[in-house]
């Protein structure tokens, strides 16, 4: 038998700053529906777009498939450039108990950075029927590539 739970993680180069790379996630959030072609709205449920505590509504592409999810703010460490999300509600909790989301940006000497994505997940059975943590973490990395070309064009 599978482990239910279990993490994935996956690295992905940028060109753009990492703190400017770093700055849409911490301070600018309501932009990415407008950079990327995965994520289709966003819109604040509680609180707002940038403190711990805060939930949003996506409405996101995985698979070919549209989803969404309420993610909370779990954590914000800016001295390392960390946050870490809960992902739940909408088609996340047909599937996952829990669903953690980690995005680090790490800056790279010569310029640009490194922005590693960890899915902590929790399914509540083997055979899920919905998208796979690793199409989530997919998912992201296609994101992260679509925001890296914004910052670096503009």
């Amino acid at each position: 038998m599978q482990a239910l739970g279990g993490k994935v993680v996956s690295e992905v180069e940028i060109q753009a700053p990492a703190a400017k790379f770093y700055n849409i996630f911490r301070k600018q959030l309501e932009q990415i529906p407008n950079i990327s072609t995965h994520i289709h709205g966003a819109k604040v449920h509680r609180g707002d777009w940038e403190n711990v505590g805060s939930v949003k509504h996506w409405e996101f592409t995985i698979d070919g498939k549209k989803l969404s999810a309420k993610i909370k703010i779990e954590s914000i460490d800016d001295d390392n450039k960390v946050i870490t999300y809960s992902a739940f509600d909408g088609d996340v909790s047909k599937d996952y108990k829990s669903l953690k989301i980690i995005i680090q940006v790490i800056d790279k000497e010569n310029g640009g950075g490194i922005v590693k994505w960890s899915y902590e997940y929790e399914k509540l059975k083997e055979n899920i029927t919905g998208a796979s943590p690793d199409s989530y973490l997919n998912s992201a990395l296609n994101i992260t590539k679509e925001i890296d070309a914004h910052l670096v064009k503009n």
